[in-house]
């Protein structure tokens, strides 16, 4: 491959450009459409999942354009007229979007995105921000379940070699620094986003020496400030842990350092580990750390530090970049709304037999509403764009399936989570660095009721229609129902 025939805009499903040729040769050439992003189903079981990927989203949208190497492929497809060819060549996003901010707490069925633009723009870029929002908010998402798994333990994100594909690797090093990993192994991450990166051996290293110790006091005299010796190549306790004391004694102590680690990739971790300590700081080894690796999730990192496992640092890779246990987020892009030629925002809806998949129509906002007491987040509400909350007064809430089910909220405060990122083709989003993006995570975590955060049978948060938005969307649904009925 080429990599001046690498250009984004081409990273589309055919149907769009098939389609975009369409619209082009209609009226519907000019028409204004709304899409809604959203998805149906948190991962994993969970109550939550975090909304990663918008910066590269912009980027995106800055950048679209069709190079004279796109028109020329698209030309020999033989599909395509020589008018909307030059459409393309001249093609620039015009439209608007509003996002809910990266490390935002996100529910299924709400808007995180929204697109406004002429429908040609609108369904071009459908696929890159479905693939974006879809990597980065499943890998945040996973890495922010196991960081809790962990209890304040600090976790590294270790699996760009697993990952699947080299942008993968870098934005999914990205995403689990936003999830509240403390930093990456992947290097490139590092250089291009600041997501910290550090490392220390490979079994390699220790395997090229001729014996375990010259392999750590090599090491220990090269990076005397913390280093981490690798101590399970060959016996964890029959020459690697005493071996890597050794060394600490021989080559840290005299230079008057205490502070070092040991890397444990294999065994029965809770026993080796528990069992580690115990030697550590029997030798006076008290500041040497414990890090462990091998395979690890949310869920062996519980059960460890149930059995009360000596572990102060964690190092995942494959199921972490992966999301190995379910590795699909869902996201969809729907269409909303369009503009009719007075201007007017005519609702859309897609209705289906199975109830998950019919969309709530129009031009959408999402409320979320805090306690004023506790500070914790009670519901969010999908209204229509139009709707204002009235924070004086107290507001009756229900379920949109079990419309029986209803909430009174009073004493609250509400916050719109969708933002203007885009408008009229143009950034206005004032994008935090990423420091800022993972402690907003931390933030919207903690105004989560810990019952909506466990990993079993999480507490159902409440995302309700108002009365305006689910009046419109049943009405839709009769309409559509009894036309194809042909009553």
């Amino acid at each position: 491959m080429r990599t001046d025939d690498y250009n984004l805009a081409l990273l589309c499903d055919f149907y769009e450009l098939t389609m975009g040729r369409g619209y082009f040769n209609t009226p519907m050439r000019d028409r204004i459409a709304y899409f809604d992003v959203f998805y149906r189903r948190v991962p994993d079981g969970g109550g939550y999942a975090i909304a990663a990927g918008l910066e590269q989203i912009i980027d995106y949208i800055r950048d679209l354009r069709f190079t004279d190497g796109d028109i020329e492929f698209l030309r020999e497809k033989k599909i395509f007229d020589e008018e909307f060819l030059r459409f393309l060549r001249g093609f620039r996003f015009h439209g608007d979007i509003w996002g809910v901010p990266e490390g935002s707490v996100i529910f299924p069925y709400e808007p995180i995105l929204t697109v406004r633009a002429p429908v040609i723009e609108a369904q071009l870029i459908e696929t890159y921000v479905l693939l974006v929002l879809n990597h980065e908010s499943l890998v945040a998402t996973k890495a922010n379940r196991m960081v809790r798994a962990a209890k304040g333990r600090p976790i590294s994100e270790f699996g760009s070699r697993r990952a699947h594909g080299e942008s993968a690797a870098v934005l999914g090093a990205r995403a689990a620094y936003i999830g509240g990993c403390a930093g990456t192994a992947c290097t490139l991450s590092d250089r291009l986003y600041g997501v910290p990166a550090g490392g220390t051996m490979a079994h390699s290293w220790v395997q090229m020496f001729d014996n375990e110790y010259e392999a750590f006091t090599t090491y220990a005299k090269l990076y005397p400030e913390n280093p981490c010796f690798l101590v399970d190549t060959y016996s964890v306790f029959g020459s690697g842990l005493p071996n890597a004391i050794r060394a600490v004694k021989d080559v840290l102590w005299p230079a008057g350092r205490t502070k070092c680690a040991i890397r444990i990739d294999s065994g029965d971790l809770a026993y080796i580990t528990k069992k580690a300590r115990r030697m550590l700081d029997d030798e006076g080894l008290t500041d040497c750390k414990i890090v462990v690796s091998n395979a690890l999730d949310e869920y062996l990192i519980t059960e460890l530090l149930n059995q009360e496992a000596a572990i102060d640092s964690f190092g995942i890779g494959e199921r972490l970049i992966t999301a190995k246990s379910d590795p699909v987020f869902g996201c969809v892009y729907k269409l909303a709304a369009c503009e009719n030629e007075r201007g007017e925002i005519v609702p859309k809806i897609k209705v289906s037999e199975n109830a998950a998949k019919i969309t709530n129509p129009g031009f959408k906002k999402v409320w979320r509403f805090y306690a004023n007491e506790s500070g914790k987040a009670e519901a969010d509400l999908i209204t229509m764009h139009h709707e204002e909350i009235d924070q004086s007064a107290p507001l009756e809430i229900f379920d949109p399936e079990y419309t029986w089910k209803r909430k009174l909220l009073t004493d609250f405060t509400a916050r719109e989570l969708l933002v203007p990122i885009i408008r009229a083709g143009e950034e206005v989003y004032n994008r935090p660095p990423l420091e800022e993006i993972r402690d907003h995570c931390a933030r919207e975590l903690n105004t989560m009721w810990k019952e909506v955060l466990r990993f079993e049978n999480p507490h159902n948060y409440y995302v309700d229609l108002s009365q305006e938005l689910w009046d419109l969307k049943y009405k839709m649904i009769a309409k559509y129902i009894k036309g194809n009925r042909g009553d």
